[in-house]
């Protein structure tokens, strides 16, 4: 009976992809050194956290930079305002507003974002399981967390209906996909 072996190499001669010349190996071994950093800052609780919250913060932003058209137009400030101002320090001003409210608007998603996703990192890391367990415990203790200064009945109430939205979500994004043949 043959017994079959893989075949070893030593580090950096491994065989080179096909249309690959012996001088891009440098370039190749650099992209595996970076591939491998990033997909081990990945599996860091802190990097999913920031990545979270850097998320929420730019997605808040966005959402509140799309509402700012919708929110600030009032018919009747606007002849009291047109009197005073001109169009260019009226400009000014909207531009300012609409910022600020980007940022307090961005402020606030990322904050949920990277409560409820380093909260979910390290239920995940501890249980060592990725079911939907982990994503229901976190929106319950990021709910929780979020409406605590409102009491004890509003935390619980918040932690169960943040629980109930991140299932909703986790369903949604683990879902097989349709056959479509």
């Amino acid at each position: 009976m043959p017994v079959f072996t893989a075949p070893l190499f030593p580090a950096g001669k491994e065989p080179l992809p096909p249309g690959f010349t012996e001088d891009d190996r440098p370039v190749l071994l650099e992209q595996e050194k970076w591939k491998k950093r990033t997909e081990e800052a990945m599996g860091s609780c802190v990097a999913k956290t920031v990545m979270a919250g850097g998320m929420g913060f730019a997605m808040g932003a966005f959402f509140s930079l799309m509402s700012a058209s919708f929110a600030y137009e009032d018919p009747l400030l606007r002849s009291q305002i047109a009197a005073t101002q001109s169009t260019r320090q009226k400009t000014l001003d909207y531009f300012k507003e609409m910022g600020r409210g980007m940022y307090r608007s961005g402020r606030g998603f990322g904050m949920v974002g990277g409560l409820y996703g380093g909260i979910e990192c390290v239920i995940e890391s501890y249980r060592a399981k990725n079911d939907m367990v982990n994503p229901i415990a976190a929106g319950f203790l990021t709910g929780g967390i979020l409406a605590r200064a409102s009491g004890p009945r509003a935390a619980l109430g918040g932690g169960a209906a943040f629980a109930a939205f991140s299932a909703a979500i986790d369903l949604f994004l683990r879902r097989e996909p349709a056959d479509d043949e």
